[in-house]
C-alpha cells in the first residue's frame, strides 16, 4: 500500500525522499513498480468492477448478500466474504429503504364528516369546556401500537387514553 502511495506523487516529491519518510527502501519501490500484477490482484479489479455494476443496475440497493447471489447467477465464483471486503474497501454501501408508516388518514369515504363545532380558534377559559382528541401511531418489536388520546384545552391535561393494536373504533 505504501508504493501505492509513492507512485502518483512521484512528480510531486523525490522518490528518494518519501522512500525515507515512510519507512521503505527505493529499490523496493521500484521492484515493485516493475513488477506484474499479480492474478489475485487482476481477479479483484474485475471483481470489483461487476459488483459496482451489479451494485448500480439496482439502484443502489444490494448488499452484499444480493450481489453475491448476482455474481453467482451469472456465473462468477467468489465468496461472500470477498464481496462483502471488497464493497466494504471501496465504499459500497446499500441505500436503506424507507421504513413503512401505515397512513392513518382516509380522505376518499363516502361517510359523514363532523361538523366544526368550535368555530375555532381553540381556547378554552374552564376545564372540561373542550376536549381535543388524536391518535398517534407507535413502532414496536412486534408491530404498530395505535394510541388515541383525549386533552383538556384548558388544563391541557390527558383527560383519557386507549392503547390498541389495531385503529378500528371501538377504543375510541
Amino acid at each position: 500500500m505504501t508504493f501505492a502511495f509513492i507512485e502518483p506523487h512521484a512528480t510531486t516529491w523525490p522518490v528518494r525522499l518519501m522512500c525515507r519518510m515512510l519507512g521503505v527502501s527505493p529499490s523496493g519501490d521500484y521492484g515493485w513498480r516493475s513488477r506484474p500484477e499479480s492474478a489475485r490482484s487482476a481477479s479483484s479489479r474485475q471483481l470489483l468492477d461487476d459488483v459496482q455494476r451489479i451494485h448500480a443496475e439496482h439502484q443502489r440497493r444490494y448488499g452484499s448478500p444480493r450481489v453475491h447471489a448476482a455474481l453467482r447467477a451469472e456465473g462468477r465464483t467468489a465468496s461472500r466474504g470477498r464481496v462483502e471486503r471488497l464493497m466494504r474497501r471501496h465504499g459500497i454501501r446499500a441505500l436503506a429503504g424507507r421504513r413503512f408508516r401505515p397512513c392513518t388518514t382516509e380522505s376518499r369515504h363516502d361517510l359523514p364528516i363532523a361538523s366544526n363545532l368550535l368555530k375555532q380558534p381553540f381556547s378554552a377559559a374552564l376545564p372540561n369546556q373542550v376536549w381535543l382528541a388524536d391518535i398517534t401511531y407507535l413502532p414496536t418489536a412486534e408491530g404498530w401500537l395505535y394510541l388515541a388520546a383525549v386533552l383538556d384545552l384548558a388544563s391541557r391535561k390527558i383527560v383519557g387514553w386507549s392503547m390498541r393494536d389495531h385503529m378500528r373504533t371501538e377504543p375510541t
